[in-house]
C-alpha cells in the first residue's frame, strides 16, 4: 500500500496500519480490517481503548523494565518470589514463556532486545545498567541467562557472563532443551521447563 495516508479510505487507512505490525503481510491486514468492519461498534470501540491504553498506562518496571501499569510490578513486589535469582530474558513475551511453566519462583530482569551490532543494537541500548546496579544492591546468587539459543542470544549470554562474573554472581544458562535457533516465547511448556531446570553454567 503505496498511496499516501490522506489520500485512502479509511479502511485502506487501517489496513496500511496493521501491514506496519510484525508478521501481517497486506492480505493479512486487509481481511483483519474488514473483519473490524463487520464487528459491532461496542467491540471496535473497545478495540480502540485497549490500544490507546497501552501507551497511556503501561510503563516498564523500576526494577526488572518488564511492561506494568504501577512503578513496580507484582513480580518484583511478591514477597514469596526468591529474591536471590534472577532470570535474565530479551523481551517481555519471554518473561511471559517462563511464568507460564510455573517452574520459576525467582525475579526477571527484561533486557529488551538482544546485541545485535548488524542492525545497531549494543550494550547501550539494552537494560544491562539497571541488571548492573540491582546485582550491587540486592543479595544476588545467581544471574539465569535465558535468552534465546541463537547467534544473537548466544552473544549476549556471553557478554553478560563476561560482564557479571568478576562481581560474584553465579551466572548460568537455559539449558539445550530449547532448540538452537528458536525463539524462547515459541517454546513449550515442557521445554521450558527442561531448560530452565537443566541450566548450566556459563
Amino acid at each position: 500500500m503505496t498511496a499516501s495516508s490522506d489520500t485512502l479510505n479509511p479502511l485502506q487507512r487501517l489496513a496500511a496500519l496493521l501491514t506496519r505490525l510484525p508478521g501481517i503481510g497486506e492480505k493479512t491486514a486487509l481481511r483483519l480490517a474488514l473483519a473490524l468492519v463487520r464487528s459491532d461498534s461496542e467491540y471496535v470501540q473497545a478495540l480502540g481503548e485497549a490500544i490507546s491504553a497501552i501507551h497511556n498506562e503501561l510503563r516498564l518496571c523500576a526494577t526488572c523494565c518488564d511492561l506494568c501499569t504501577g512503578e513496580v510490578c507484582e513480580r518484583c513486589r511478591d514477597q514469596k518470589r526468591d529474591a536471590g535469582v534472577i532470570c535474565v530474558v530479551a523481551q517481555p513475551q519471554d518473561r511471559m514463556a517462563i511464568e507460564r511453566t510455573g517452574a520459576y519462583h525467582g525475579l526477571y530482569h527484561v533486557l529488551h532486545g538482544v546485541l545485535d551490532p548488524l542492525s545497531g543494537i549494543g550494550p547501550g541500548e539494552l537494560r544491562i545498567e539497571s541488571l548492573l546496579r540491582r546485582l550491587r544492591g540486592d543479595a544476588v546468587r545467581e544471574v539465569i541467562v535465558a535468552t534465546s539459543p541463537n547467534v544473537e542470544g548466544d552473544a549476549t549470554a556471553l557478554y553478560l557472563s563476561k560482564l557479571l562474573q568478576p562481581l560474584g554472581v553465579r551466572v548460568t544458562r537455559i539449558a539445550s532443551g530449547v532448540a538452537v535457533g528458536g525463539e524462547l516465547e515459541y517454546a513449550d511448556l515442557n521445554t521450558l521447563h527442561r531448560a530452565l531446570a537443566e541450566r548450566r553454567s556459563l
